[in-house]
């Protein structure tokens, strides 16, 4: 059975810094494209980050970029998310997703494998 598990959420005040991390279990996922999104309550869930496999490129979206770090450790068959300036806006649960395939996308559907997700809470 293949499982993402994220950890790494928490209280936080504003400035402060978290990483998440996200486990892959039941599968590698060493060549496939991994990301992670998230959800503010009343809002719609959105893309925040990825990266793709193989080359190991990565993206933001503009809200992060130059405060968010994503990485990998194939060897751990393990994503990161190092979040550092952390504002209230980031307040959200955050979620690890899988890509069907190598490349990057911010569409959901092209992820096909999701955690549970882990709650972030930015204290202003």
């Amino acid at each position: 059975q293949v499982q993402l598990v994220e950890s790494g959420g928490g209280l936080v005040q504003a400035g402060g810094s978290l990483r998440l991390s996200c486990a892959a279990f039941g599968r590698t996922f060493s060549n496939n494209a991994m990301g992670w999104f998230r959800q503010a309550p009343g809002k719609e869930r959105e893309f925040v980050s990825a990266i793709s496999g193989s080359l190991g490129n990565t993206y933001y979206t503009d809200s992060v970029k130059g405060r968010f770090t994503i990485s990998r450790d194939n060897a751990k068959n393990t994503v990161y998310l190092q979040m550092n300036s952390l504002k209230p806006e980031d307040t959200a649960v955050y979620y690890c997703a899988a890509a069907r395939g190598s490349y990057y996308s911010r569409n959901f559907s092209v992820y096909n494998y999701w955690g549970q997700g882990t709650q972030v809470t930015v204290s202003s």
